[in-house]
């Protein structure tokens, strides 16, 4: 009897762990056949035949005009890192902070949510995933385990060009698995084909008011609360790597 209720908790306990990745969502990233420079350019072979896709989903803030915002991206990968290319049309670029870890979600920026092994559950102040702020100045930004901010600069290489109210991003993401920690050494994982990696996009807009006034995300987010993706990895979309 006691083996038999130890299965049930356990199984219980493990679809609750399973249920915590709800986003069923898959999309399907191609192989870089040359790895794109990072140049904020969108000219390197692994862009040129690569779907779009939205960046729609308004998260917090009121209804926007495609004036103000309008947001789409492509994916590739290699085996060091995956490559994200982001279209934002913004008719105003707002960095209101020098110092980088201070209110950064309140000023212009990228947000990329990265879960390296598709976990799911819980990250807000852990390294089981990954909320990148990536400002305007280059600066990237997480919360740590020790409930502070931190620059993660050296996870991704990124470079924007702007003409006009367009902004082209381009990043090279390194993928670090669930044991980071801060302040050691660290290796990236090496990607290969048919891994899943949980992810979602997202950007904060503001056009000159002391909070962000939009923030609109890649997920359809299920509820009234959908600024979760910071908290929760369960609503991200996931990724798999195809040749």
């Amino acid at each position: 009897m006691k083996t038999l209720y130890t299965l049930i908790i356990f199984s219980i306990a493990f679809n609750g762990l399973k249920a915590q990745k709800s986003n069923t969502r898959i999309t399907e990233v191609k192989k870089a056949v040359r790895i794109p420079i990072i140049d904020g350019r969108r000219d390197d072979d692994c862009w040129i035949d690569t779907d779009w896709y939205m960046l729609d989903q308004r998260w917090l803030g009121e209804v926007y005009s495609k004036k103000d915002f309008q947001g789409r991206y492509k994916l590739s990968w290699s085996k060091d890192a995956l490559y994200l290319l982001v279209e934002i049309k913004d008719d105003v670029l707002y960095d209101q902070y020098d110092d980088p870890l201070t209110l950064w979600w309140d000023d212009d920026c990228v947000e990329v949510f990265v879960d390296e092994n598709n976990s799911g559950g819980n990250h807000q102040y852990n390294h089981s995933a990954f909320a990148y702020h990536i400002a305007l100045d280059y600066n990237i930004v997480d919360m740590g385990p020790d409930e502070e901010p931190h620059l993660y600069n050296d996870h991704i290489e990124v470079k924007k060009l702007q003409k006009k109210n367009t902004t082209i991003w381009e990043m090279a993401i390194h993928l670090y698995p669930d044991t980071f920690k801060d302040g050691a050494k660290n290796t990236p994982v090496f990607l290969k084909r048919n891994k899943e990696i949980g992810f979602a996009l997202a950007y904060c807009d503001n056009d000159g008011s002391r909070e962000r006034e939009n923030f609109i995300g890649s997920e359809v987010v299920d509820g009234d609360d959908k600024n979760r993706g910071w908290i929760n990895a369960g609503i991200f979309g996931t990724l798999k790597l195809v040749d």
